[in-house]
């Protein structure tokens, strides 16, 4: 198959970026070409709460340009994304609608969570130095100009991602408000960083052994390549000499010395403490930055969707992961999710003739199945609403908002009655399979562990060989069965074989 032409844009916070991208499933994906410019929509939107006309004008002129550039290189598709800055503007709808009169080009807002999952893609695209380095206690720092997250891995699994403090423009317009010296700045910085990062490591941390920090952002690569670190890799005490050096620096020695324009000086020295402060409150050993920005996440959605790259590396598990620690804060039961959880995979795969979704559908069930009693932590009576409260109040990675709504939707309506005005067919159908999940471990005593499902005519038979009482299970999937008759027109029927 020929190669063809992609172009990834980010729409930041302190720049516009595109990428041009080649890519083939025989060859994979390759950068071809890199631009970027320089606009600070970032610091109108947290000054003031929403981005001017003026800078609205220089966006659409620069990417009216992009969109030239992509004709040029016949760029057969394209994705832009915006991230905080455009998401936390009031005035955002008028400006993507400004946008796409004036240069063709449809942007997108991204939620946090889905900015940072693809950030995360991107450090995966080098699988090689990505696998290696997490085998071992990681922390991924992703520094950016509107938010900061760190993400915890252990032994290749997710822990946790956690949106700790405001980014470093969002930092610098508060000092922007109030006078104070250069060592002042520094001690406020740091003191925001802790107040936030104590609590992250009394929640989050504990006993865990953090080796390796991954760094993610622009910053990051301008420290390392101060550090003359040429594999992008070095130790905590050789970045803490470049952490030293800067902040004893003036701020046009910094020009000079960093190769940075008089605007990002500020940046860079909020980004250095916030690093320093994720590396002191972790105790990693080694920095490594994979050199990777938004828009190669972006073109590895893309390509992996098109399968012009594989992933070692599975996402879908890190994002269950991350469900599964939000389970376990609200002490839902760890054997049971875990059996429901297969219960509704298998279901799903059972029902694929019958149901009509898609394969990323699965994924949202098995996270609701995960999530639906996390509720019961707040109030036993009122554990759905509850529950539905705090999906929509906890980000997921790499779940949408609208996905995420979805989620809490289905478990909010697997214990209410189904409203048939506030929620979409969609919904009902993945609420139908969980109630039926859960229904057959009602017992929490995992007794249809292994069972078969498969629909027969118009029937999902469930059979087991336990030998044991299930009459709970016979009276629970009774009382879910009317529901999943009407959504779609097959009754679940338990069967119980026997011995002879």
């Amino acid at each position: 198959m020929a190669n063809h032409l992609f172009a990834a844009i980010d729409v930041g916070s302190f720049e516009l970026e595109m990428g041009i991208y080649e890519m083939s499933p025989k060859n994979g994906m390759r950068q071809i070409d890199h631009l970027r410019h320089v606009i600070a929509l970032g610091r109108e939107t947290y000054h003031t709460g929403k981005i001017s006309y003026r800078l609205v004008d220089e966006m659409c002129r620069v990417l009216a340009d992009f969109s030239r550039i992509m004709k040029g290189y016949q760029v057969e598709a394209y994705r832009a994304y915006a991230t905080s800055a455009m998401r936390e503007a009031i005035n955002n709808k008028i400006i993507l609608d400004q946008i796409q009169v004036r240069t063709g080009i449809q942007v997108r807002i991204i939620n946090n969570s889905e900015q940072r999952f693809l950030s995360y893609k991107a450090i995966a695209i080098k699988a090689t130095e990505f696998e290696k380095i997490i085998q071992k206690g990681t922390a991924i720092a992703d520094v950016g100009f509107g938010s900061t997250q760190l993400s915890l891995f252990d032994k290749e699994s997710l822990v946790t991602t956690q949106n700790i403090v405001p980014g470093v423009l969002k930092i610098r317009d508060i000092l922007s408000q109030i006078q104070v010296s250069g060592n002042m700045e520094q001690s406020i910085v740091e003191e925001i960083m802790d107040h936030e990062l104590i609590k992250f490591r009394k929640l989050y941390l504990k006993d865990r052994d953090i080796k390796n920090l991954i760094g993610i952002g622009d910053s990051i690569m301008v420290l390392m390549r101060y550090a003359g670190a040429p594999t992008n890799c070095i130790t905590c005490e050789q970045f803490n000499q470049v952490y030293e050096q800067l902040m004893a620096m003036s701020p046009s020695r910094i020009q000079e010395e960093f190769g940075v324009n008089e605007s990002y000086v500020g940046i860079l020295a909020a980004s250095a403490i916030i690093y320093m402060r994720i590396l002191q409150m972790t105790g990693a050993e080694m920095v490594w930055t994979p050199g990777t920005r938004l828009c190669d996440g972006i073109a590895a959605e893309y390509a992996q969707e098109n399968r012009c790259i594989k992933f070692t590396h599975n996402f879908d598990e890190d994002i269950l992961a991350a469900a599964r620690n939000i389970a376990k804060r609200y002490r839902c039961g760890a054997h049971h999710i875990q059996n429901v959880e297969s219960l509704a995979a298998q279901m799903f795969d059972a029902m694929k003739k019958h149901h009509g979704l898609a394969a990323r559908d699965q994924l949202l069930l098995c996270i609701a199945a995960v999530l639906y009693g996390c509720g019961k932590y707040i109030s036993m009576r009122n554990f759905g609403y509850c529950s539905y409260e705090i999906i929509m109040a906890t980000e997921i990675i790499g779940l949408s908002h609208a996905e995420r709504e979805v989620v809490a939707k289905v478990v909010r309506y697997y214990a209410e009655p189904f409203d048939y005005n506030k929620a979409a067919i969609h919904s009902a159908k993945l609420t139908a399979m969980l109630r039926l999940a859960v229904a057959l471990d009602a017992s929490y005593k995992q007794k249809l562990t292994g069972c078969r499902m498969m629909v027969r005519g118009d029937e999902l038979v469930i059979s087991t060989s336990y030998e044991g009482d299930l009459s709970l299970e016979h009276m629970m999937v009774q009382t879910c069965a009317p529901f999943f008759e009407e959504i779609f027109g097959i009754t679940p029927v338990l069967k119980q074989k026997r011995r002879v």
